[in-house]
C-alpha cells in the first residue's frame, strides 16, 4: 500500500509540474509554428520553395509485359536504370511490392482486425477463406553485366544490394522478371485486377501496380512503410512499355500509343486522327462494332508500345469489349488527347458523360494550377472499383440500369468520378506527394478542385468540400476523431479526415478569410513551384503564407494539427445611443418615469387598477403636483454641452446613429471570421466580414461596436454555413434586450 501511495505521489508531482509548465508557455492560438514544423534548410526554405540543394531522384523503366487473359496473370521482364541525384553514396535500393499485400500471411493480413457477427454477408466471409495468393513472384534481378543481385524481402517492400556503391551523380542498371496472379475484383477487392461480366463476354482488365517500383529517396530518407492500405510514394522517369495481349483486345495506357498502325484498322486510325481535331467526342469504336468483336475470342496476340515520359507510375487497361471515343483538349502549348474507354453496358452515361467530364475537368484544374502537361488523358469504366487513378489513365465505375434507364444520382455519380479521378492527374501524378504519409495533400486537394468543377459544371449541384458538410463530423466524439496530420494508415474516418476535412479548410481559406484573389494566386504559386517535385505538408503551409502575404498559422495548427470545433455564439447584444438635447433627454425620462417592473406590477388591483390618491382627493396636496422630468444639474449639463459643441460635432450627434454592441463568444476551441448578417427593419440587409485576427488578444470572448442609423430586426452568424459552425443555434439574435444611453462630454 506504502508503494502505491509513493507512485500516486510521484504521478500527481508530475502532473502538477506539467500543468504548471503549460501555463507558464504560450498557448495562443495564434503563436507560430515553430514546434510544429520541420526546420527550413537548404533542401526545403523558410518561403516554402525548393532550396538550392533540393534533390529527387529518377528511375526508368523498359517493360514487356504479357497479359495472360486465360490464366489472369501478369508476368514482365524489365530493365530499370535508377539516377541518383542525392548527395550521398547508396549501396542498396528498396523497392515496391505492393501486389505483396495479397500474399500468403502477408503483413497486413496480420495486423488486419475483425470481428464475427450474427449476420454475414458472404462476399465477406468468402474473403475471409480465401486461399488466392496474388503476391509478386520474383523470378531474377541482375545487375548490368547479368551478376545475380542480392535481395533482402521485408513483406511488401525489398532491399536489392548493389555490388558496387552507386555515387552521387552516377547511374545503375539491373533486369528483373516476376509474375503474379490477378484478383477478381468482384471477390477480392484491390485497386487493380479483373472484372469478370456476368454476360460472359469477356472480361475488362484494370492493371496496376504491376511492377515492381523503386521506394522514395529525397531528403528524408527512404520511405518504407508497408502497403497496408494508404496510397504511393513514387519517383519520376521515363517509360517504354509494351504490353502483349489477346489480338481482339483494346488496350489504354499511360502515355501515348507509338505502334497505331500496327494495332489499329485503317478505320480506327482515320476516326482517331479525326479526333485529334476535334472539340467534341468522336467515336473511334462504337457501340456496335465493340458488340461484334465480344462474339468471337481470337488465340492470337498482339503487342502494344507505350511511351510516356516525367510520370511517376505506369497503369494500363485491355478489353475487347471496349467503346473508345476520343476529343481535343487545346491548350497554349500542348492539345490533350482525353479518351473513354466502356463497355457497352456502360452507355448511354458513359458516351454522353465521360469524356465531356474528362475535358471539363482539365480546364477547370489548369486554370487554378498549370496547363495540363500530358499528352493524353483516359478514363476507363471498370465496375467494382468506385475509382482509381494514375498518370493519365484512371479506373472509374458508374452504369445505367439495365434497361439503360439512370437515376439523377447515377448521372451524376459518373460525372463526379471522373473530375476526381482525372483530378489526380494534378495531385498526386505531377505535384507529387507522399500519399502514404500524406493522404489528405492528394485527396484534400482533390475534393477541393473537384467541388469547383462541379459548380462550374452545374451550379445546382451539392458540390464537394462544403463547409456544411464537415459540422456532424466535427461535432463528433473526439475519441473517434484524429488530426488531419495523421499518417495516412492511422486515419479515423478516412473519408472525412483525409477528403472532406482539408478540401473544407481549402474552401474556407479561399472564399472567407483570403478571398478568392489572395488565395488562387498564392495556390498557384504551391503548384506551379512544386510540379515534377516532391513537397511535405510544410512546404505547403509555408509557401501559402508567404504568397499570400498572411500569417495562417493560426489555421493550418486548428484546422489540420487539432480535431477543435468551431462554436462562435452571439453572447450579447446591447444599443447605445448619445444623450445630447433636453427635449431628447425629457422624452427619455418621461418613457422611463413610473416602470415597474412585471413582478412587482402584478401585485396592484387589476380589477379597479386605480390608486388610492385617485380615489381620494383629500389625500393630496402641493407636493402631489408633476415633478419635473430633470433635474437642474441634467438641464445645465445638457446646455452647457450644446454650447460647446462646434456645428460639425452637433451635425455627428444628430445623424440618428445608432451603435451596437455585440459580445462574440468562441465555445469551440477552432477560432474563425466573424461573418455577420444584419437585418434591418426596413427590410435591407448588410454583412460585415471580420478577420479572424479579432481573437488575437482573447481567444474566449471579443466585443465589438457596429454602428448603424438604422433599426436592427435581427442578427445572423454565418449566414451561408461557411465556417463549419457546429451549433447554428446559438447564431442569432432575435431581438435587442437591452438599450442604453450613453452621456457626452467635451
Amino acid at each position: 500500500m506504502k508503494k502505491i501511495s509513493v507512485s500516486i505521489l510521484i504521478l500527481l508531482i508530475l502532473c502538477g509540474e506539467n500543468l504548471f509548465a503549460q501555463l507558464h508557455t504560450n498557448q495562443n492560438i495564434f503563436r507560430q509554428m515553430v514546434e510544429e514544423l520541420p526546420t527550413p534548410n537548404s533542401y526545403r526554405l523558410a518561403s516554402g520553395h525548393p532550396g538550392p540543394d533540393y534533390f529527387q531522384q529518377q528511375v526508368d523503366y523498359d517493360m514487356d509485359i504479357v497479359l495472360d487473359e486465360n490464366a489472369k496473370s501478369v508476368s514482365g521482364e524489365a530493365t530499370i536504370t535508377y539516377h541518383n541525384n542525392s548527395p550521398e553514396t547508396l549501396n542498396y535500393l528498396w523497392f515496391q511490392l505492393d501486389q505483396n499485400i495479397r500474399e500468403h500471411n502477408s503483413f497486413g493480413s496480420k495486423i488486419e482486425t475483425g470481428k464475427m457477427a450474427e449476420t454475414m454477408r458472404m462476399a465477406t466471409l468468402k474473403q475471409m477463406n480465401t486461399d488466392f495468393d496474388g503476391g509478386f513472384k520474383i523470378e531474377w534481378i541482375k545487375d548490368a553485366n547479368g551478376n545475380d543481385l542480392q535481395t533482402v524481402k521485408n513483406h511488401a517492400i525489398m532491399k536489392v544490394i548493389l555490388r558496387k556503391g552507386l555515387n552521387s551523380g552516377a547511374t545503375t542498371t539491373m533486369t528483373m522478371k516476376w509474375n503474379y496472379k490477378l484478383n477478381n475484383i468482384k471477390e477480392l477487392w484491390g485497386r487493380s485486377g479483373f472484372n469478370k461480366e456476368e454476360n460472359g463476354s469477356g472480361e475488362v482488365f484494370a492493371i496496376a501496380q504491376f511492377y515492381p517500383r523503386l521506394c522514395v529517396f529525397n531528403d528524408l530518407g527512404w520511405q518504407i512503410k508497408q502497403f497496408i492500405g494508404a496510397e504511393f510514394a513514387l519517383e519520376f522517369g521515363n517509360f517504354n512499355v509494351k504490353i502483349n495481349v489477346p489480338a481482339d483486345h483494346i488496350v489504354a495506357a499511360t502515355g501515348v500509343l507509338k505502334n497505331e498502325k500496327e494495332v489499329l484498322t485503317s478505320t480506327q486510325q482515320k476516326r482517331l486522327e479525326l479526333a485529334r481535331n476535334s472539340d467534341k467526342p468522336v467515336l473511334i469504336i462504337t457501340e456496335k462494332e465493340a458488340t461484334e468483336n465480344e462474339k468471337g475470342r481470337l488465340k492470337e496476340n498482339k503487342t502494344w508500345h507505350f511511351e510516356a515520359e516525367n510520370v511517376r507510375d505506369f497503369a494500363f487497361a485491355s478489353s475487347r469489349k471496349f467503346i473508345w471515343d476520343a476529343m481535343s483538349v487545346k491548350f497554349p502549348e500542348n492539345n490533350v488527347l482525353a479518351m473513354s474507354f466502356y463497355p457497352k453496358e456502360a452507355n448511354p452515361l458513359w458516351e454522353q458523360y465521360s469524356t465531356k467530364s474528362i475535358a471539363h475537368t482539365l480546364k477547370i484544374y489548369s486554370e487554378h494550377t498549370f496547363d495540363f502537361p500530358y499528352p493524353t488523358a483516359n478514363s476507363i469504366n471498370f465496375q467494382g472499383l468506385s475509382g482509381m487513378e494514375y498518370p493519365m489513365i484512371c479506373f472509374n465505375d458508374g452504369q445505367p440500369n439495365a434497361d439503360k434507364s439512370y437515376s439523377a444520382n447515377q448521372k451524376r455519380g459518373v460525372i463526379g468520378v471522373v473530375h476526381h479521378e482525372v483530378g489526380h492527374n494534378y495531385f498526386p501524378m505531377i505535384v507529387n506527394v507522399d500519399e502514404r504519409e500524406w493522404g489528405w495533400m492528394d485527396e484534400g486537394f482533390n475534393i477541393f478542385l473537384q467541388g469547383i468543377a462541379e459548380r462550374d459544371w452545374d451550379p445546382d449541384w451539392q458540390w464537394s468540400g462544403r463547409p456544411d458538410e464537415m459540422i456532424g463530423y466535427m461535432d463528433d466524439d473526439k475519441s473517434t476523431l484524429v488530426p488531419i496530420m495523421t499518417n495516412a494508415d492511422a486515419l479515423l474516418q478516412l473519408a472525412m479526415t483525409s477528403y472532406r476535412k482539408p478540401a473544407v479548410g481549402l474552401t474556407i481559406l479561399r472564399e472567407t478569410i483570403l478571398g478568392r484573389e489572395l488565395f488562387d494566386q498564392a495556390f498557384k504559386e504551391y503548384a506551379q513551384t512544386w510540379k515534377f517535385k516532391h513537397p511535405q505538408p510544410a512546404d505547403f503551409f509555408r509557401i501559402m503564407n508567404d504568397a499570400s502575404g498572411t500569417d495562417l498559422d493560426w489555421l493550418w495548427r486548428g484546422w489540420f494539427f487539432t480535431t477543435e470545433h468551431v462554436d462562435i455564439a452571439i453572447e450579447n447584444v446591447t444599443v447605445y445611443e448619445p444623450v445630447f438635447d433636453i427635449k431628447q433627454a425629457e422624452k427619455i425620462a418621461l418613457n422611463q418615469k413610473g416602470k415597474t417592473p412585471e413582478h412587482i406590477a402584478k401585485t396592484i388591483d387589476s380589477k379597479e387598477n386605480i390608486s388610492a390618491i385617485d380615489k381620494d382627493e383629500s389625500l393630496k396636496d402641493k407636493y402631489n403636483r408633476p415633478m419635473p422630468l430633470l433635474n437642474e444639474d441634467e438641464i445645465e449639463r445638457i446646455t452647457d454641452l450644446r454650447r460647446k459643441l462646434t456645428a460639425d460635432e452637433l451635425a455627428l450627434l444628430e445623424n440618428g446613429q445608432k451603435y451596437y454592441e455585440i459580445t462574440f463568444k468562441a465555445l469551440g476551441g477552432m477560432i474563425m471570421p466573424i461573418i455577420i448578417q444584419f437585418e434591418f427593419e426596413d427590410g435591407s440587409k448588410e454583412i460585415q466580414r471580420i478577420p479572424a485576427e479579432i481573437w488575437l488578444l482573447n481567444q474566449k470572448e471579443v466585443s465589438k461596436i457596429f454602428k448603424f442609423k438604422k433599426e436592427i430586426k435581427n442578427i445572423t452568424l454565418d449566414p451561408f454555413l461557411e465556417t463549419a459552425d457546429i451549433n447554428t443555434k446559438n447564431n442569432y439574435w432575435p431581438e435587442v434586450t437591452e438599450r442604453v444611453y450613453f452621456k457626452i462630454t467635451k
